[in-house]
């Protein structure tokens, strides 16, 4: 089932700048990044995984035990179009992480039973 964020204007807006050749506004961007990394959140409530998106977001999804200080032991770090690619399906997980095209840290930070949303 599609979640409602990846049909989000700033998801769409973005998603059609690359595909096209076009690099993305940055503000569309952001805001793409920033939807669907809120969309993973609530697929996969937690705060055992931190999912970065430098420079736009950050977030901590996934049960498990809750991390408070210093570096988490937990890490999926990746650029927005890697990221924007994960959560609408258009890059598998192993994909990613073979190309290593996603960075991970931790035996909690294999998102793929959570993507696409």
């Amino acid at each position: 089932m599609s979640s409602p964020h990846v049909k989000s204007a700033a998801v769409t807006a973005v998603l059609s700048a690359l595909d096209e050749g076009r690099t993305p506004e940055r503000p569309a961007l952001r805001e793409a990044v920033r939807t669907l990394l809120a969309a993973l959140a609530e697929r996969a409530p937690g705060r055992s995984v931190e999912v970065r998106v430098p420079p736009y977001g950050a977030i901590q999804c996934v049960p498990g035990p809750r991390h408070t200080r210093g570096t988490p032991p937990n890490v999926v770090e990746m650029d927005a179009e890697t990221w924007l690619a994960l959560a609408t399906g258009r890059l598998s997980w192993a994909e990613a992480v073979t190309e290593g095209r996603v960075r991970v840290s931790g035996i909690r930070a294999d998102l793929s039973a959570h993507l696409p949303l």
